[in-house]
């Protein structure tokens, strides 16, 4: 919701540079993160879920189209080391915007330092920003989740994406590994 905002924002200033690098990131994320996520959820409706009489083995299949569309991986990296080097108002609009929540809590201000390191080294070597790419876009889709969810979630969902995505004692790659401290009643009440 906060990129489409910044999408129906006149096309200059700080939306405008701000939504030409979260655009490419979110394209990355969204088509990286897809397939996983539906594989999970058809994990969820057991043998059932991968018949063709329910609708979840056809998102499956069609959850890695997206990267065919929006493009490979490798060129949705390249294009958000485009703007970086062609528009670096997109950088400098981005970090504003992620700076506003620094010093609510401590894990989303580590990520942040090495989100913003990550921008430096890309932007001050561009010859090198290709092998950092894909961690610095992991590292932005991580900081503008964390910071939208800081600033506009519910306490509870903010925490547990907290600790289960930014921690690095208690992060996981998976669903279902949220640490025994995050409020899971909390959670399951917001269905």
């Amino acid at each position: 919701m906060r990129l489409a905002s910044a999408h129906d924002a006149p096309d200059t200033g700080h939306e405008a540079d701000f939504r030409r690098l979260a655009t490419a990131v979110a394209k990355y994320w969204v088509c990286k993160r897809g397939p996983h996520h539906a594989y999970e959820s058809l994990e969820c409706l057991g043998g059932n879920g991968y018949t063709e009489l329910f609708p979840m083995a056809r998102r499956l299949r069609e959850a890695p189209v997206n990267a065919v569309w929006e493009g490979s991986g490798n060129v949705i990296a390249l294009d958000v080391l485009r703007a970086l080097a062609k528009q670096p108002a997109a950088a400098e609009a981005f970090l504003a915007e992620m700076s506003t929540t620094l010093g609510t809590d401590e894990r989303y201000d580590a990520q942040f330092r090495r989100m913003h390191a990550l921008l430096e080294a890309a932007s001050s070597d561009p010859g090198s920003a290709a092998g950092l790419a894909r961690q610095l876009i992991e590292a932005l889709a991580l900081t503008l989740q964390a910071q939208v969810l800081l600033t506009h979630a519910p306490a509870p969902v903010a925490t547990a994406f907290l600790a289960g995505r930014l921690d690095p004692t208690t992060r996981g790659m998976e669903y279902g590994t949220l640490p025994a401290e995050v409020d899971l009643g909390a959670l399951v009440d917001r269905a």
